[in-house]
């Protein structure tokens, strides 16, 4: 494996930084970390600037699956039977 130089790992945290800004609370531990896997496989492959990492972290946001769906529904529709 390639040592990452200093620049690509902050440009990698900037990226990481700036897209887990829509999330509350800045995301959780497991989509941070899932962005950050890949930020660091893209970085691997040799791809070392700011505008590549934001690429892949807004990617990688976009794919993250929606926790407890069937359970959100649930709780909505029970609201709307009680009122």
């Amino acid at each position: 494996m390639k040592k990452i130089d200093d620049r690509t790992n902050a440009n990698m945290e900037v990226a990481l930084e700036q897209a887990c800004r829509v999330l509350p609370y800045g995301g959780d531990h497991q989509t941070r970390k899932r962005i950050a896997h890949r930020l660091l496989n893209s970085a691997r492959h040799g791809n070392t600037t700011l505008t590549e990492f934001l690429t892949v972290a807004r990617a990688a946001l976009k794919e993250r699956p929606i926790r407890n769906r069937h359970k959100a529904q649930a709780t909505i529709g029970s609201e709307e039977r009680s009122r």
